[in-house]
């Protein structure tokens, strides 16, 4: 038995979900397929796949080493990547998760570019405001607000998120216009943003000459995606607060007018995270670098300092 490919076999099954997919993209006949599994199966004394006719389904043994051996056949095609090509031509799959108003207002404009700079790299991304497990899911990098304090995870800082407190001109028409934090508390309603995964909303803390007042409010809505409350505050449904980047745009059209300007909060920071364990690919590089310009670049984001 070629060990290596049948280990490779094994992995494209389950990957693609059958044998002849998997044979389709090894170049193989379909019978080899099952012939190199069958014979892994029978090297490691364990049943690997339930097969049906229908469908292909892991063990639970099966489950706990195609854990492994993914991982260290993607470990294995990274090097002999890295060998065969300089780092100037990146390839393969990079899999990375971002919240859904960074994917789609700083990063899908210019994926055009990166993909014409790196077209030999294929981008799986997951846009969602949901923590996420970098191991267990088998991303390679995400892209998450505030403070990093997991020690088995590496975290470059590639800026800071200003915020803004805003409505839209017709809710302003009807409700008027604060003058004050505690007007918010008294007269108006906040849209409230839910930390994706819990019922924690998050709070609303603003600053102004040495005074910082957290407003808890009523709300006719909370959300738990930054989309989804960028359209509740167009939509009329009350006061946001949220990074620039989500609203500037909006303010800048007039489509959403900017409250309480005298008022402050702290900027938020970003990260860009990996393991701390993880070989750092050149197609990682990359795209660290890639995201680290657009935010030096933008106008509603805050470049970090010079590197240490």
């Amino acid at each position: 038995m070629d060990h290596f490919t049948a280990v490779r076999a094994f992995v494209r099954v389950v990957e693609s979900g059958s044998f002849s997919k998997a044979a389709d993209s090894l170049r193989l006949p379909r019978n080899s397929v099952t012939k190199l599994v069958q014979s892994l199966e029978a090297h490691l004394r364990i049943k690997l796949l339930n097969r049906t006719t229908r469908r292909v389904d892991l063990t639970s043994d099966g489950a706990a080493y195609f854990e492994r051996v993914a991982r260290l056949l993607e470990e294995w095609d990274e090097v002999e990547d890295e060998v065969a090509r300089s780092r100037s031509h990146p390839r393969g799959r990079l899999r990375v998760d971002m919240g859904t108003a960074i994917a789609s207002l700083l990063l899908m404009p210019t994926l055009a570019e990166f993909h014409r700079r790196y077209p030999d790299v294929q981008l799986d991304i997951g846009a969602s405001d949901r923590p996420v497990d970098l191991v267990g899911e088998r991303v390679d990098c995400v892209i998450r607000a505030g403070a990093v304090t997991d020690p088995s995870l590496i975290a470059r800082h590639l800026g800071s998120l200003p915020q803004i407190l805003c409505a839209s001109p017709a809710y302003l028409a009807e409700h008027g216009t604060p003058e004050h934090p505690l007007d918010l508390e008294r007269d108006h309603a906040l849209i409230r943003y839910i930390v994706a995964g819990s019922n924690r909303q998050l709070p609303v803390t603003l600053t102004a000459a040495g005074e910082s007042i957290t407003v808890k409010g009523r709300h006719f809505v909370a959300v738990n995606d930054s989309g989804a409350m960028l359209a509740a505050a167009l939509g009329g449904l009350g006061v946001m607060h949220a990074p620039a980047f989500i609203s500037g745009r909006h303010v800048d059209s007039g489509d959403l007018v900017p409250l309480l300007r005298q008022w402050q909060a702290p900027p938020v920071p970003i990260h860009i995270v990996y393991p701390a364990n993880r070989h750092l690919s050149a197609r990682v590089r990359v795209f660290v670098e890639w995201m680290a310009d657009l935010f030096a670049q933008s106008p509603y984001t805050l470049a970090p300092g010079p590197r240490q």
